[in-house]
């Protein structure tokens, strides 16, 4: 597991709560199987981003303990991996930290899978230094200067437009980064490079494990790596994240600046993707309008940022338009 046994304590306590919350809604908002989510015995079959998967996590705890008949499994294969067994029928949801791409497309065609992506909360990435790093805040040309495809930049001094301390101009910059099958992978180089996929190739390659990117950047002063928002979150004070200027000014990764879409190019949207044929089975359209409804407890346990109420209407809508 990622999260370490104090954060795990803290979100349980959280989870009892919200649990006792939704338990005193009444006839108005029960979620319990027999009267208000609708579901029956069964299971349901999760997969895909690593982002996306400790917001699923708390949403699947919750619901279970609503619902002690169903079982929601959550798997964490990675966004791209997560969408070729959903799109051939293996999963009922697929989470996704990006929105499926052309060839995923074609293979659910050829599958006959009817699909929607439903947004269930509001991420960032955020490019991680640390805390003994001089530099505040990046702008695109110069984050992109350091990342792009065939990039030669070796150290911090050799970034463009930098006000640097004579004695850390020459500390070797050493990049920390998710493997190709993250779609936070896929967002980030899209976002900062201007083509998905499109990176240098001498960065250490993570994979789906974003906490050892945060602690490669808390031991090494040098170091830079990116990270989704929950990560630094839980991080707290032991790493910064720097500011992007996206062109009109620098602007920190904090959840105002993400809910209100000024934290450009690097805020997005983070999804759940479900067919038309899972949603036919009671226990799948239970979950995910289970974690529509409590979107906003869920995303804020989890650390992530919430939607929006017209974010929350728009996923209500994708949902009823695929299982009409």
């Amino acid at each position: 597991m990622r999260k370490n046994h104090t954060k795990w304590a803290a979100v349980a306590a959280a989870l009892a709560l919200l649990l006792a919350a939704c338990g005193d809604n009444g006839d108005n908002g029960d979620t319990g199987t027999e009267e208000g989510s609708g579901g029956g015995a069964g299971d349901v079959l999760v997969d895909g981003s690593s982002t996306v998967a400790p917001l699923a996590e708390v949403a699947a705890e919750l619901f279970m303990d609503a619902n002690p008949d169903i079982r929601v499994t959550v798997a964490t294969s990675g966004t791209s991996a997560g969408f070729e067994s959903f799109c051939q029928g293996e999963a009922d949801m697929n989470n996704a930290s990006r929105e499926i791409k052309e060839s995923e497309i074609e293979l659910c065609g050829e599958n006959e899978i009817g699909y929607d992506g439903v947004q269930v909360a509001n991420d960032a990435l955020a490019l991680l230094v640390n805390n003994d790093n001089p530099v505040d805040c990046l702008t695109v040309d110069q984050a992109n200067q350091i990342w792009d495809e065939g990039s030669t930049v070796s150290s911090w001094g050799e970034v463009d437009g930098l006000d640097l301390p004579a004695d850390f101009e020459d500390e070797p910059l050493t990049l920390y980064g998710p493997g190709t099958d993250s779609g936070t992978f896929d967002f980030f180089t899209e976002a900062i490079n201007g083509e998905e996929g499109k990176i240098r190739t001498d960065y250490t390659n993570i994979g789906e494990d974003d906490n050892a990117a945060v602690t490669a950047v808390i031991g090494d002063v040098a170091a830079m790596g990116y990270v989704p928002y929950s990560y630094f979150q839980e991080a707290g004070d032991t790493v910064k994240p720097l500011a992007i200027d996206g062109g009109d000014g620098c602007i920190d990764a904090t959840l105002e600046n993400v809910e209100d879409g000024s934290y450009t190019p690097l805020g997005r949207p983070l999804f759940t993707y479900a067919s038309d044929t899972a949603l036919e089975k009671a226990e799948v359209l239970s979950f995910i309008d289970f974690w529509i409804e409590n979107s906003s407890e869920i995303s804020e346990t989890a650390g992530f940022v919430p939607m929006t109420q017209d974010q929350i209407d728009e996923s209500n809508a994708k949902v009823e338009e695929l299982t009409s």
